[in-house]
């Protein structure tokens, strides 16, 4: 299977990893959608979306009311409902690049996806191999460049609907995600000092960051959140700051911005902004795992060469060590690490207040950019002595 598809033109392989990223963002972005509502009703202690049925599932005994329950169908109808809505123009707005604004929000959201690696197979000699559809040796820094190019679609979008509150919400934006870049650059700093000790091939890979975190030993297999937790939580914070999310979400602000840069836009141009966010958070979710939790390995100090290890020891079956088999499970981890960080993201909308404005850029100038900077100075030296 991989060598038909190595073989194939350039240009056949690059629109089929365009079409596998689109086609696994779409659906993943919306169910997170639904996941959002219904972890908003659980909180709330409501039902929450629990009607939508495709009719000949609702006749199936007790599995169709479960599924009902579940809120499964509100992805398919709201997804239905966004493509199938008339999507209106307003007259006043700079049409080009009002529609241009979206457009260009989902190409920073899908172009990180395809430099983070989501997986590793058992090469011929027992090595780990990531998986990614362009795995960079400069990947942390393609992410930074390309997610903050992200901004300029708000700073778009406020500006072409040419009215006052987006244009507020959009110039909030450009503020606000420069604050929060500076001290989420300088929180992975130490993590790279790290793993580029002297006499080894400098990189900028997570597929290094990973290795790291799945070495023999106690500090071998310690993952970075617990070596560095200070720079874990600097890029924790500055996460939520940059994918636009509560306690951060002072971009949109519905209390005194009303919708904020999306205020003029409806149906699928409005839907766009929302899953270009799920894919930030998705992507970053991703990015803050493999950097500070173990990537695809299961658990701390257990790495998945020794997890699969164990498993073929166990049962004996050869399809454990299969690359195949080793590369599901991978995905399978890391998937459901990604998942639990997006559970955290919807758990904190709805449990902490936003911030004021004032207080979002006090706490990125004022505050995490000085613990940022104090963090890189203490293991710069802490690292310059242990690898002396």
């Amino acid at each position: 299977m991989s060598d038909f598809f190595f073989n194939l033109p350039v240009i056949v392989q690059g629109f089929l990893k365009g079409l596998a990223v689109i086609c696994v963002i779409f659906p993943i972005a919306g169910i997170c959608s639904m996941a959002e509502r219904k972890i908003a009703a659980w909180i709330q202690d409501r039902p929450g979306p629990n009607r939508a049925i495709v009719p000949w599932i609702a006749w199936i005994p007790f599995f169709g009311t479960f599924l009902q329950r579940l809120g499964l169908f509100h992805v398919m109808a709201d997804g239905g409902k966004m493509l199938f809505k008339e999507d209106s123009l307003p007259g006043h707005v700079k049409k080009f690049y009002f529609v241009l604004a979206p457009i260009l929000a989902m190409i920073p959201a899908l172009t990180t996806v395809t430099v983070v690696p989501f997986g590793a197979y058992l090469g011929a000699t027992g090595q780990i191999v990531p998986l990614g559809l362009a795995p960079l040796d400069i990947g942390i820094l393609a992410v930074f460049a390309v997610a903050s190019l992200g901004v300029y679609s708000l700073i778009l979008a406020g500006w072409a609907s040419n009215s006052k509150y987006p244009f507020l919400g959009s110039v909030r934006a450009s503020a606000q995600l420069i604050s929060y870049e500076l001290a989420m650059t300088l929180s992975v700093i130490p993590v790279f000092l790290w793993i580029n000790a002297p006499g080894r091939e400098a990189t900028l890979g997570f597929a290094r960051v990973v290795e790291f975190q799945s070495q023999a030993g106690f500090w071998g297999g310690t993952w970075f959140g617990f070596l560095m937790p200070v720079s874990a939580f600097i890029f924790l914070v500055a996460l939520f700051a940059e994918t636009n999310r509560t306690p951060f979400d002072t971009i949109e602000s519905e209390a005194d911005l009303v919708g904020s840069f999306h205020t003029e836009y409806g149906a699928f141009k409005w839907g766009l902004f929302f899953v270009a966010e799920y894919s930030h958070m998705i992507v970053g979710s991703a990015v803050f795992i493999l950097l500070f939790f173990g990537g695809w390995n299961p658990l701390p100090w257990v790495p998945l060469a020794t997890a699969v290890g164990w498993l073929h020891h166990l049962t004996g079956w050869a399809f454990t060590v299969h690359p195949l088999f080793v590369g599901v499970c991978s995905i399978a981890i890391l998937l459901v690490k990604v998942l639990g960080m997006l559970f955290l993201f919807m758990w904190v909308r709805w449990t902490v207040p936003r911030f004021r404005y004032d207080q979002v850029m006090k706490l990125g100038w004022q505050r995490l950019l000085p613990l940022a900077i104090a963090n890189l100075i203490f293991y710069a030296l802490a690292i310059a002595f242990l690898q002396k």
